[in-house]
């Protein structure tokens, strides 16, 4: 079928709140390329929300994945367990830098890692209430809704919300917000709404993800630390987004050295499969019951014959070594950018976690979520996938594989220059 039949069918059978506003269909992909229902190519800057950081339809991947298939694809793992989910757990909890000894527990997604790391936080202490964080976006779930750290559009059409969970503000000076004012909301926030003796954990991004890619600063991840030690809480860090290599680490939190009680990890553990972790100190996760934990798709066998191999592949073609490398490229781009563009405004990046802002007026750092948007959909049109986040909806967060040919990103980079002529010229076309 084509775009347009696939189209048709969209509009008469999937829901308006699932319905995605493209109108190009996938039909094959490989790496940093796909091609639509109707045969166009198209870079792909989005990687599936990063969940592709080795590429689409990686080899070694596809290859584990047929191999599964010929063997087990479900047993349901807690009624006939299998090899690949409990080596997954021994691969998860050798590399994940949780304190102590790491136990694990698997899932399918994100939101169902946080759900499951709030259930094990609370069982572990005894405690009900969490605190997140401004611009946090953790899921679709209703707790996970809860502890989104923006409204719209996750949760404005569902009604009330779970309680017991409690926001402070995330550090981001660009936006007016010291380190030291988002550690004081967090200290008011302990004094006037959630009482240390009854909150289970403090959970982040150690980079921002939807909100907008900004990096906790290493102190400030110190601190909390510090403050869950003082309070008997605990400290769950939020991976989904920046985990698996995404920022030159095999997990962001690597960068400063701190180690949390519980990281949670999904997207790019699997290179598209769908599946999800939640590692953490083996007295933690010891803490709940027996059958307490789980699901009938949990760590699906073919998920984790995925897994497995992305382990490998980052062995084995320094996958790390690469993120960094093009963190460095587009760093050195988005520096281009803000020189000859007024409209492109503090690019940053933790490795390939890049991003920049658009705004309508530097000095006063104003965002421009309108040019965000028309620079995506613009680029669409001209074979290239962006995607804008953040909480006013003018960044722009580069996602592409980290396994990226040079002449596929150079290509991609340069549809992006053009846009940005085309929608508001250039400093120097102005001065021409």
């Amino acid at each position: 079928m084509n775009n347009a039949q696939l189209n048709e069918l969209k509009q008469r059978y999937v829901a308006n709140g699932a319905a995605s506003p493209a109108t190009q269909f996938a039909d094959r992909a490989e790496n940093a390329l796909i091609w639509d229902a109707d045969g166009n190519r198209i870079i792909d800057f989005a990687g599936g929300i990063g969940v592709l950081n080795i590429g689409h339809r990686h080899p070694k991947v596809v290859q584990a994945v047929k191999d599964q298939l010929d063997r087990v694809m479900h047993t349901c793992q807690t009624v006939m367990p299998y090899e690949g989910y409990v080596k997954v757990a021994e691969k998860l909890s050798q590399v994940t830098p949780v304190r102590g000894h790491g136990k694990v527990m698997l899932a399918n997604s994100g939101a169902e890692a946080l759900e499951n790391a709030v259930k094990i936080a609370r069982g572990a202490t005894g405690k009900n209430n969490v605190i997140c964080f401004d611009g946090g976006y953790h899921g679709r779930t209703f707790m996970t809704m809860a502890m989104n750290g923006k409204v719209a559009p996750y949760a404005t059409d569902f009604g009330s919300m779970p309680g017991n969970v409690f926001r402070a503000p995330y550090p981001v000076p660009y936006h007016g917000v010291s380190e030291d004012e988002a550690l004081r909301g967090l200290k008011m926030a302990l004094k006037t709404d959630a009482n240390p003796k009854d909150t289970a954990a403090i959970v982040l991004e150690p980079v921002l993800g939807e909100g907008g890619f900004y990096p906790a600063p290493t102190s400030f991840l110190k601190a909390i630390r510090e403050i869950c030690d003082e309070h008997g809480m605990l400290m769950i860090i939020d991976e989904v987004q920046s985990g698996f290599g995404r920022t030159g680490k095999l997990f962001a939190i690597e960068h400063s050295g701190v180690e949390p009680d519980i990281i949670t990890m999904a997207k790019s553990m699997a290179d598209g499969m769908p599946i999800s972790a939640v590692v953490g100190t083996d007295k933690v996760m010891d803490a709940c019951g027996p059958n307490s934990l789980g699901g009938t798709y949990t760590g699906s066998p073919v998920s984790c014959a995925a897994t497995l191999a992305v382990l490998d592949v980052f062995e084995e073609e320094d996958i790390l070594g690469k993120s960094q490398a093009l963190g460095d490229k587009l760093a050195k781009r988005f520096a281009q950018w803000q020189q000859d563009f007024d409209c492109v405004d503090n690019g940053r990046n933790m490795g390939a976690m890049a991003a920049i802002d658009l705004v309508s007026d530097k000095a006063n750092h104003t965002p421009d979520a309108d040019l965000a948007g028309a620079l995506c959909k613009k680029a669409r049109e001209k074979g290239l996938i962006l995607l804008s986040c953040g909480l006013y909806g003018n960044t722009i967060r580069f996602l592409m594989p980290v396994t990226i040919e040079d002449e596929v990103l150079e290509e991609g980079l340069a549809i992006i220059e053009e846009t940005l002529k085309e929608l508001v010229g250039s400093k120097s076309a102005a001065t021409a």
